[in-house]
C-alpha cells in the first residue's frame, strides 16, 4: 500500500477534485491520513475540513458527493488527485460546478460559472 506524505505539511496534504471525464477541475481541498484511508475504503471522497477540524465527507450536507474513479499522486507523495463522478453537479458550497467559477479579468473577477443550485436553500443552517 502506498503512503504518502503526510509529514512535510504538518499532517494534511493537497487533494485537487477533478471531473473524471471532462478533467475540468473542481476544487481543492486537504486530506489527512484517516481521510485518505476513509476515502480508499468507500471510493467516496472524504477530505479533512479545516475550518470544522474533522472529517468531511463530500455532500453529506448538500447530497453533492464524489465517487472516485481514479487516484493520482504525485512525484513527491504529498499531492493527490481525486478524478470523481461529480454526483448531484455542484461542488462548490456556493453552488456552482466547481469552485473556480470567477475568472480575474481587468483586475477584477468576473462570475463565469453557472449556480447550480441555491445554498441558502440547501445549507439550512
Amino acid at each position: 500500500m502506498i503512503e504518502l506524505d503526510f509529514k512535510k505539511c504538518g499532517g494534511l496534504i493537497p487533494a485537487i477534485a477533478q471531473d473524471w471525464k471532462t478533467n475540468d477541475v473542481l476544487m481543492l481541498a486537504y486530506i489527512n491520513e484517516e481521510s485518505w484511508n476513509e476515502t480508499l475504503k468507500t471510493g467516496k471522497a472524504t477530505y479533512w475540513s479545516r475550518s470544522r477540524n474533522k472529517l468531511w465527507k463530500k455532500g453529506e450536507e448538500s447530497g453533492n458527493s464524489q465517487i472516485v474513479k481514479e487516484i493520482l499522486v504525485d512525484c513527491d507523495e504529498d499531492t493527490v488527485i481525486f478524478k470523481v463522478d461529480q454526483i448531484g453537479g455542484a461542488a462548490c458550497h456556493e453552488g456552482y460546478r466547481s469552485c473556480f467559477f470567477r475568472r480575474l479579468e481587468d483586475g477584477e473577477l468576473k462570475v463565469v460559472g453557472e449556480r447550480v443550485f441555491d445554498p441558502k436553500a440547501v445549507y439550512k443552517k
